[in-house]
């Protein structure tokens, strides 16, 4: 009898379950207003440099006319080479004889220019206020754009390294209240900023929270649902993002200034704060701490929930010791990364993940947090990206559930790559067909991400779950961190940052299928357990060898017989 058979007793899909998972679904909404939020907040609308006119003082001039802005700012701003304004440069003086458009006008590079010295005008038809025009984050400044969104990215991972060792130490539910009230405290906070530094460091402190929230949210449905559901269960979680990624573009389409867009997708975790207290710590967890007290309690309170109060009175600390003698008599109570290198099989599970997860975080932003690149209005690609997840996570369940995580994980990031990749060899003129592709793409690197989550939950045992999903997140958010600074790289080789995304994906595909195969498998317990489980795999690969070498002879013997 194992924590499996407990969870049966008291009610293994019964109503607590039901609530539990559906209070879950709403910060996993959420989600992706904080990871693509970047792509609204830091949006870049039409600009250019604001020019002066010289009258009896100084005064500045905004064109809106689109007659005035031909004839007007023509004498003040150069043309680039698709013969639109310039958007960083000005002429050093200016070219009134532009105004007659009759007169042939020589090239832009005859006449001196420099870079704006009195700010930039901007186009406010689409975006009310961004941080980049509250703080002319343009031209020289636009790296800066990205670079917030890498300190962003950085606190998704300084959470995954802190947090996650922090929630096997402290527990589940601790962790994911304190999650959620400082996502909700810096977001507001954000939402006020007086500077683009102070914006940076509410945003990198959003990062850090909401590292735990994921992490947390999916180790409670995986430790509280038994085998027979987890897929299923994975899978409306994932699809709970899906729709996240769609509320977000109905949001930002409804609320163009930036400030009040980042109080509307952080003010609700205020109240997934309060409602989180109602959630009972892992009854699992609890038990592998030396503290059966406590879970005979939540496990009693669940078997009421569930109808089962009768079940649930019959349970004591004995029994549940009992039944899980073999995992409390191998854990060892504290255990640390180390630990996830120590035997080979987990050396080989840990190096494999953190690549599997770094590649497909990595090639996931790089396509994902450059919506503007593509030319295609931003509220649609937003849409769009969210749409083509539907079908592609639906492929990758029936996958999962079929043929097995492994392979879902291993095909999907392959096809992604290789997808990408072929997108460097489409005509920029055929934006349709480059937009098509790169949809696609997003959408198997989709699934990819929702196998993560599962795969590893299940390859990662119980003493060490958090520790090496807090260990593999790290490595999602170190790519998530690198793929904005990556997009850099195509100001000089165009096609290097799509290359890059590409490669990696392909890589990280083989590696997957280095993994264990974890499905319709209880979950493991102990390192012990992974091992043992390990070379049992190994013996029966083995025995199904050689029990093809006798037909294989026979095979032959009867081809030399026939010759």
């Amino acid at each position: 009898m194992g924590f499996a058979d407990i969870l049966e007793t008291v009610g293994s899909t019964g109503k607590f379950q039901i609530i539990q998972i559906f209070l879950m679904i709403f910060p996993i909404v959420l989600m992706p207003s904080h990871n693509l939020l970047q792509n609204f907040v830091a949006a870049v609308p039409d600009h250019h440099c604001r020019i002066r006119l010289e009258t009896n003082g100084s005064r500045y001039v905004k064109v809106t006319d689109k007659l005035q802005t031909v004839e007007l700012l023509r004498v003040f701003i150069p043309l680039d080479q698709e013969h639109q304004l310039e958007k960083c440069r000005v002429y050093s003086s200016p070219q009134w004889h532009l105004l007659d458009l009759n007169k042939t006008q020589g090239n832009r590079t005859e006449y001196d220019t420099q870079m704006c010295s009195d700010g930039w005008t901007y186009d406010d038809s689409k975006f009310k206020a961004t941080v980049v025009t509250e703080w002319d984050l343009v031209c020289n400044q636009k790296s800066l754009k990205r670079i917030a969104q890498s300190i962003y990215m950085a606190g998704l991972l300084t959470g995954a390294l802190v947090l996650g060792r922090l929630s096997d130490k402290y527990g589940r539910r601790t962790l994911l209240l304190w999650s959620c009230f400082q996502l909700a405290v810096s977001g507001t906070c954000g939402a006020f900023s007086t500077s683009f530094p102070l914006f940076c460091f509410w945003r990198f402190l959003c990062g850090v929270a909401l590292s735990g929230v994921i992490f947390n949210t999916y180790n409670f449905a995986v430790e509280w649902i038994p085998t027979k559901i987890r897929t299923s269960v994975v899978t409306v979680m994932n699809y709970s993002y899906t729709v996240g990624q769609l509320v977000l573009a109905g949001i930002a389409y409804g609320i163009r200034d930036w400030r009040w867009l980042q109080f509307a997708v952080s003010a609700p975790f205020f109240i997934i704060f309060l409602y989180s207290w109602w959630f009972p710590e892992s009854a699992r967890w609890l038990i592998l701490n030396d503290k059966a007290d406590v879970a005979l309690k939540q496990l009693k309170r669940v078997a009421k929930l569930n109808g089962k109060e009768a079940e649930g009175e019959k349970l004591t600390i004995a029994t549940l010791k009992s039944s899980m003698e073999k995992e409390l008599s191998n854990n060892k109570g504290s255990y640390s990364v180390l630990d996830l290198f120590r035997t080979p099989v987990m050396c080989k599970t840990a190096c494999c993940t953190m690549l599997v997860w770094f590649s497909t975080s990595f090639s996931y932003y790089g396509l994902s947090i450059d919506l503007q690149g593509f030319g295609v209005d931003i509220y649609l690609i937003q849409v769009i990206f969210g749409v083509v997840d539907i079908p592609a996570k639906l492929v990758g369940v029936y996958t999962m559930s079929h043929i097995g995580r492994r392979f879902t994980q291993g095909t999907s990031l392959i096809l992604a790559g290789s997808i990408i990749i072929a997108n460097i060899f489409i005509p920029k003129e055929l934006q349709a067909t480059r937009t098509a592709f790169a949809a696609v793409g997003k959408g198997c690197l989709a699934a990819a991400f929702s196998c993560c989550y599962l795969h590893a939950g299940e390859l990662y045992p119980t003493v060490v779950r958090q520790t090496g999903l807090g260990l593999v997140s790290t490595m999602a958010r170190a790519g998530a961190m690198v793929a904005p600074a990556i997009r850099l790289t195509g100001d000089y080789i165009p096609f290097l940052p799509m290359a890059t995304y590409g490669g990696m994906a392909i890589i990280s595909g083989v590696a997957a299928f280095f993994l264990l195969e974890t499905l319709n498998v209880p979950l493991p317990d102990t390192i012990e357990e992974v091992e043992s489980r390990a070379k049992k795999g190994a013996e029966k690969e083995k025995e199904q060898k050689r029990g093809e070498i006798p037909l294989q002879e026979t095979h032959i013997a009867l081809m030399k017989q026939t010759v």
